[in-house]
């Protein structure tokens, strides 16, 4: 099977986990790699971007699987992580809307992808005949050794010919029981989020941290700057991937400093909760507001409950806090596993300044810290 050739090149070339969000015309090659690696499903392309960069991060060979449309979900994560601070992330993508497409919708983004590959700058190996299979060799070792993405757009095409392979097992049996009973109290915020960063700051010793964009990685930036710290400038809603995709490639405890708006536009939070390292904190920092650009109200203002999210999700150790002492106590208790940590806060940026710093410095010291020359 051509599927198992590609297995035989992703083993050969060192790679241990596979991000999948599968496609109907690479299910036979799912399954396999599904059986012969860590494969970890996601909801969202770019939460696969997010969670490869950070076990590149790590020096963890991976590869993220999808369809090609789904690079069209996560170019700016793309453009904005693993292409702006050089982390090496390679793609296989089932090239749809190019040959023998039946669904008219997967056409007119999908025929146009190598040219907009080459407008990005993005490496991309096209992969038409199964003769040309062994060029997924030369597309992981060119992400890893030029640190940059590279897209493998493999056509139907090299499927063909050939039986298709039998399901050798069911989907498991989903009968479970789900026991939740919940109460959640927000009280009037006395902190705003530069306050609780200080908080968390000083409570910090030894932790990997990833920062989300804007303003918050500022803050964190002056209260403790570590070169443990891993400032976003980018990539939004891709805080938690990228901390997530760290904590599987280290045994260090890994702290996420995630906003509300953030938290409520990515899929993760049911992927790291299946997962279930246990060396990740996420501090959800909720002020209802997107506070980077001018506090116009999130749906956490009002409606959602991020610890509920949280709990629902799969999360077993949350809490909700309000205060200095809360939030201080709350982060010693979540040492001993996965947890998540609701910071209810009033809204409000502190008059932190741009972070000095370029994204090969942050990355830089940032490997060095965590042990990955």
């Amino acid at each position: 099977m051509h599927e198992q050739t590609v297995s035989g090149i992703l083993k050969k070339e060192a790679i241990e986990y596979i991000i999948s969000l599968p496609c109907d015309r690479t299910k036979d090659l799912c399954e396999i790699l599904e059986k012969e690696y860590r494969y970890i499903t996601i909801s969202r392309e770019e939460d696969g971007i997010g969670i490869l960069s950070g076990l590149s991060l790590m020096g963890k060979r991976g590869v993220l699987q999808m369809q090609s449309s789904g690079l069209g979900n996560s170019l700016n994560a793309l453009m904005t992580l693993p292409y702006l601070y050089g982390l090496p992330l390679p793609i296989l993508a089932s090239w749809r809307g190019y040959y023998q497409e039946k669904i008219s919708a997967q056409i007119p983004f999908n025929e146009k992808i190598p040219d907009l590959l080459r407008l990005y700058n993005i490496p991309c190996t096209i992969i038409r005949e199964p003769e040309d299979i062994d060029r997924i060799t030369s597309v992981i070792s060119d992400a890893w050794i030029e640190n940059r993405p590279h897209v493998a757009l493999i056509s139907p095409k090299v499927w063909e010919g050939e039986e298709e392979h039998p399901p050798i097992n069911q989907a498991p049996i989903r009968e479970r029981t789900v026991h939740l009973s919940y109460q959640g109290a927000f009280s009037n915020p006395v902190m705003q989020r530069a306050d609780a960063i200080r908080v968390l700051a000083s409570m910090m010793t030894d932790e990997l941290v990833v920062s989300n964009i804007g303003v918050p990685s500022k803050e964190l930036y002056h209260a403790r700057d570590n070169p443990a710290n891993f400032y976003m400038l980018g990539s939004y809603t891709q805080a938690s991937p990228l901390g997530f995709g760290i904590a599987l490639g280290t045994d260090r405890r890994v702290v996420v400093l995630d906003g509300d708006g953030s938290l409520l536009g990515t899929a993760v939070l049911p992927v790291i909760a299946s997962e279930s390292p246990k060396n990740l904190i996420i501090i959800g920092l909720d002020n209802g507001v997107y506070g980077s650009t001018g506090n116009q109200c999130s749906p956490a203002h009002s409606t959602v409950d991020l610890e509920l999210l949280a709990q629902a999700s799969g999360f077993h150790r949350t809490w909700k806090v309000h205060t200095p002492d809360e939030l201080k106590q709350a982060y010693a208790q979540a040492q001993g596993g996965l947890s998540f940590i609701h910071v209810i806060i009033r809204p409000g940026n502190s008059k932190a300044s741009n972070i000095p710093l370029s994204p090969a410095d942050i990355k830089n010291r940032f490997c060095s810290e965590a042990g990955r020359k």
